[in-house]
């Protein structure tokens, strides 16, 4: 499990569009807002994504990008992103490496049955690459706003 005070697990992954995101590019630069969500198109991810992109302004005058991680593909991402209008940069984990180092790829129980999945949880990174807050087995309801108060204390 990661803490406030460590340093952030470094990736590269492909974004919607395909497009390779080093995590090293924001560092010295921008703080860094990192949410893991189960599933694409899903009624709590898109819950908090669809509250994460209405506060994408309020993030950027924070110098704070927000990135979206999940297991799903590109495709799946770029459909998701379109179908509702999200502008929260979503990366594609296909592998779970990095879901890996984070520490969110858990054994679930759902109905009685177990198996492995992403346990929703948001990591808040500021300019040095040092992770702030660890957020760990998050609701999506109302997390945005909760994500923002404590941005706004690390800036």
């Amino acid at each position: 499990m990661l803490n406030p005070g460590d340093k952030a697990p470094p990736f590269e992954l492909p974004d919607a569009d395909m497009h390779i995101i080093n995590s090293n590019d924001f560092f010295g630069n921008q703080n860094l807002v990192i949410y893991f969500y189960p599933k694409d198109d899903t009624t709590g991810c898109t819950i908090e994504a669809l509250e994460l992109s209405d506060l994408m302004d309020e993030f950027s005058a924070l110098d704070t990008q927000v990135i979206g991680i999940s297991r799903d593909n590109c495709v799946s991402h770029a459909a998701f992103r379109d179908k509702h209008g999200l502008t929260v940069q979503l990366l594609a984990d296909t592998e779970g490496e990095v879901c890996n180092d984070y520490d969110v790829w858990r054994e679930k129980e759902k109905n009685g049955e177990k198996r492995m999945g992403i346990l929703r949880s948001t990591f808040i990174i500021d300019k040095a690459g040092i992770i702030r807050e660890a957020l760990y087995d998050v609701k999506p309801k109302g997390h945005a706003t909760q994500v923002l108060e404590k941005v706004k204390k690390i800036t």
